[in-house]
Parts: structure tokens; C-alpha cells; sequence
């Protein structure tokens, strides 16, 4: 295959946003066929590069045709290929709950969108750190405008406060890039796997400080507890398919720092470097997902019940990788898949059952309180009647709520059973990630069944009108996790490949730098 190919997901959102811009308000319908074109376009993309890298093979592309020490290079192999068609799959299934709404005058959401798509892309693809920043950088970018769309006072502090995180963790990028290049000389990923292991002793500690520098600024990313705080709020004060697409934006942490852990400080690091913050990752993991289920528990907006599903998720992700084990690895990117999914469904379905258009009035949930389940006990137990539109949210809360518990049997459990089965004797840190994980299953059940019972039981929930766009995106999204719960073989063999190329990074270096 052409390895031109590769520059297609991140120039073509690049040519839509800025046809976009050109067309301007008078043509908001031209605007939104772009970005259906756009859309589908990078699925095709993306499909067409699973095809060529199915058999193990990686496409490299040197820009300009200089060597990869000194050039722009873009890499694609099994991971950033499940990446890229992730994102593209999640952008095309908003796109019928957001066309109508972003089609409204004085909206600039749409190349936004394009630009956020691209800066993600763009991070999948590259295959130096200075590279990966500049399309950081523009993801974060389009995000600040995506996450102060429409702002309110609750809105703006949210969005402030997450901007100035992230501006924080690009220094902090810049910083840990300039320590390892000026040990290293180069920022090649592939180079710097080859220059780890031949690192002096009396500089070695300098490379360490500046992976730990730039392994903080994608755990700020990834919402590491306590680096994370930040999420829930700001991504409940976002408008819902906004924090619906920021699902997969938080994996880019957790895809960066997969990539890194075993390409720069795998096995072959030598024994001063191999496993380089394993612990700190695992550790940080598990702490991430205990403050996600005590989160969880104490919510009172669905928004952020979602958000700390998204804690949950990233924290098991991060502990999975501090484990590295193939087998580990393989379930982890299961449950990446999955869990983006269901999160993405279950903020959508936060945005149509409590909708913050003004970002100021919310409707609030009753606090979690264990001994008031008694009231329950005298209460009349006869079903409310909902109308049609309702029960058909109350199905997709229904399904989300499995998915998100990893209940059987849909492919949540298959997921988190891929995950957990290989911590099972894996040693003490991967046990109590284990029990943790575990925990938080239960803590999610008893979560949503409060959150379901409070809005669909006891009859007093105000219900909007529901929005047919909107939901058309919650039942492809979920529609999509059962359909991986029937296909969940081929799908499965291909994370293991993917697992395995991931621990023999010896292929993708000799791909790079032939």
C-alpha cells in the first residue's frame, strides 16, 4: 500500500475545517455535508489502513523523504490504526445528534470538531515527540473552543479551569522533550528505543527526569488520581456530544503513554531503564480507580457520574499498563474500545434527560444514602407509566449501565473479563488492581441503579423533549457494543497481534529506521 495513505486522517479534517470556515454562515448546509464527507472519509481511511496492517506490518511515511532522525515521519501499526478507526467510528456515530444543533448561526463547532479530529489523528499517527506535541497542541486548541461553546458562569469556570490545566501539562511537555533531547540528540521515537539502552550512567537519571516530566503531562491528560480532578466537572459543564467526543481525547494519554512504556522502556532498555514507571503507572491506576467509584457514588449530576465513569476507566487502564503483560495489554485495549464507547453513549444520554443548555439550572440527583432505602419499603411498587420516547431512554440507560458495569452479557463483561482474568496471579499490585477493579463494578451497579430508580421509577423526573438526533447517536453507539458482544472473536485475536507487536518493538524500529 501506498504510504501516502497516512497523511489522509490528518490532512482531510485539515482541508474540511478550513472549507468550513471559507463557507462561512451563509452556507452552514454546504458546511455540515463537509463534515459528514469528512467524517466517513476517515473511516474509509482507517479501514483501508486496518486492511494493510492486519498482517503485522507497519507503514512508514518520511515527509519530504528525509531520514527519520531528521524529518517528519508518520508510523501506523496495529495500535495507532485501532485508534484512528476508534475515533473515526465515534465521530461518525455523533454526527446525527450534532448536525441539526451545529448547524445554528454564529456556530463555529463544526471545524472545530475538523481540527480536534485532526490534532488526534495526528497524535496516533506521528512517530516523534515533537511532532506529537504540535498535534497535541492543536487537539487542545479546538478543545478549548468545543468546551466553551455556548458558555454560562458555570461553563467558563469549568472551561477556564480546564484550560489552564492543560496549559500547565504542554509545559511540562516541553519541558520533559527538551531534557530527553538534549541527552538523546534526537526525538525519534524509534531513534530514542535504539539510544535508551546506550545512555551513559552520569546522564541517565537526567533521560529518567525528563520520561517522568513528560510522562506527568499525559497523566494530567489521562486524569490520573490526583493529577485528574479536573475532569468530571469540566466535562459535565461541556455540551454533551462535545464531552461525548472528549472520551476518546483522554485515551490519548493512555495510548502515548502505552506506546512509550514499551517502545523507549520495554524489555530491551537494559536493567537500569526496562520498566520505568511500571509501578508509579499501576499504583496511580489503582488509586485513579478508587477515587472514581467513591466519585461515582457521591454525584449528584449525571454529567459528572459520567465523568468519574471515565475516571474508572482511565485509571484501569493506566494500572493494566503498569502491569505490561501481553495478556494484560490485550484486555486493556478491549476495554479501552468498549468503555469509550458506553461512556460516549451515557453522556448523551446526560445531556437529553438532564440537558444544561444555559450551563446553570441542573437537575440534581438525591444524595446516596444507604439507610433511606427503607423509605422504599411502604411505597407503592406499581410501575409509572412513561411515554414511548422515555422507555426507549430508559432501555438505552438500561444497556449503558451494563456496559459500563462490565454485567454479562454484553461485551462491557467480555471486556473487563479480558482485562481481569490475566491480573488474576499476576503479584501483589496486579491483585489489588484486580480487587479494585472489581469493586468498582459494584460500585457502578449500585450507582446507576440509584440514578435509574430516581429517574425513571419514582415518577417526579422532569422529562425534556427528546431530541430524535440524539438518540439515534446513543442506539449506533450502543447498537456498536452489541454488536461486539456477537462479534467479539476477530476482534479479540486482533488485540492479542496487537499486544504482541506492542512487547517485539524491534519490527516497528527497523520499519522507521531502515
Amino acid at each position: 500500500m501506498n504510504a501516502h495513505l497516512l497523511a489522509g486522517p490528518i490532512l482531510l479534517p485539515l482541508a474540511a475545517a478550513a472549507l468550513q470556515l471559507l463557507l462561512g454562515e451563509r452556507r452552514r448546509g454546504a458546511a455540515s455535508a463537509l463534515g459528514v464527507l469528512s467524517c466517513v472519509g476517515l473511516l474509509g481511511f482507517a479501514l483501508a489502513l486496518l486492511a494493510a496492517v492486519g498482517d503485522g506490518t507497519t507503514l512508514v511515511y518520511r515527509i519530504g523523504g528525509w531520514p527519520a532522525r531528521f524529518g517528519i515521519v508518520l508510523v501506523a501499526d496495529r495500535l495507532s490504526v485501532l485508534m484512528l478507526l476508534l475515533t473515526a467510528v465515534l465521530a461518525l456515530a455523533l454526527l446525527p445528534g450534532v448536525l441539526g444543533r451545529w448547524r445554528r448561526p454564529g456556530s463555529a463547532l463544526q471545524p472545530l470538531a475538523q481540527f480536534l479530529l485532526m490534532g488526534l489523528n495526528g497524535s496516533f499517527l506521528t512517530g516523534d515527540l515533537f511532532n506529537l506535541f504540535v498535534f497535541f497542541e492543536v487537539l487542545l486548541a479546538a478543545s478549548y473552543g468545543l468546551a466553551l461553546h455556548r458558555p454560562g458562569a458555570q461553563r467558563i469556570s469549568a472551561g477556564l479551569h480546564y484550560i489552564a490545566i492543560n496549559l500547565l501539562a504542554s509545559l511540562l511537555f516541553l519541558v520533559g522533550v527538551s531534557l530527553i533531547f538534549g541527552v538523546t540528540g534526537t526525538l525519534n521515537m524509534a531513534a530514542l528505543a535504539q539510544l535508551v539502552p546506550q545512555v551513559q550512567a552520569n546522564t541517565r537519571a537526567l533521560l529518567h527526569a525528563g520520561a517522568a516530566i513528560l510522562g506527568v503531562a499525559f497523566l494530567v491528560k489521562a486524569a490520573m488520581w490526583p493529577l485528574g480532578f479536573w475532569l468530571p466537572r469540566s466535562y459535565a459543564a461541556a455540551p454533551p456530544a462535545v464531552a461525548a467526543m472528549f472520551a476518546v481525547m483522554t485515551k490519548v494519554g493512555v495510548y502515548v503513554l502505552l506506546r512509550l512504556s514499551l517502545l523507549l522502556f520495554g524489555a530491551g532498555a537494559g536493567a537500569a531503564s526496562a520498566g520505568f514507571g511500571g509501578d508509579w503507572l499501576l499504583w496511580g491506576g489503582a488509586a485513579t480507580v478508587a477515587m472514581g467509584v467513591v466519585g461515582m457514588l457521591g454525584a449528584r449530576e449525571l454529567g459528572r457520574l459520567a465523568g468519574y465513569n471515565v475516571l474508572v476507566s482511565s485509571g484501569s487502564l493506566l494500572g493494566a499498563i503498569g502491569v505490561g503483560r501481553p495478556a494484560v495489554i490485550a484486555g486493556a485495549l478491549a476495554y479501552l474500545v468498549v468503555s469509550t464507547l458506553a461512556v460516549a453513549a451515557f453522556f448523551l444520554l446526560a445531556g437529553l434527560l438532564a440537558p444544561r443548555e444555559d450551563a446553570e439550572e441542573v437537575p440534581l440527583l438525591e444524595p446516596y444514602d444507604p439507610g433511606g432505602l427503607a423509605l422504599y419499603a411502604d411505597e407503592d411498587e406499581s410501575r409509572p407509566t412513561l411515554p414511548a420516547p422515555v422507555r426507549l431512554l430508559a432501555g438505552g440507560f438500561l444497556v449503558a449501565a451494563l456496559l459500563l458495569a462490565g454485567l454479562p452479557p454484553l461485551s462491557g463483561f467480555l471486556a473487563k473479563f479480558a482485562l481481569l482474568a490475566p491480573l488474576a496471579g499476576a503479584g501483589p499490585g496486579a491483585t489489588v488492581l484486580f480487587a479494585l477493579i472489581v469493586a468498582a463494578g459494584l460500585g457502578t451497579v449500585i450507582a446507576m441503579c440509584r440514578v435509574g430508580i430516581q429517574i425513571f421509577w419514582e415518577g417526579e423526573w422532569v422529562f425534556p423533549p427528546i431530541r430524535t438526533g440524539a438518540v439515534t447517536s446513543v442506539a449506533i453507539l450502543l447498537g456498536l457494543c452489541l454488536l461486539l458482544t456477537v462479534l467479539a472473536d476477530a476482534p479479540m485475536r486482533y488485540l492479542q497481534a496487537t499486544a504482541a507487536q506492542l512487547h517485539a518493538p524491534a519490527a516497528y524500529i527497523r520499519a522507521v529506521l531502515p
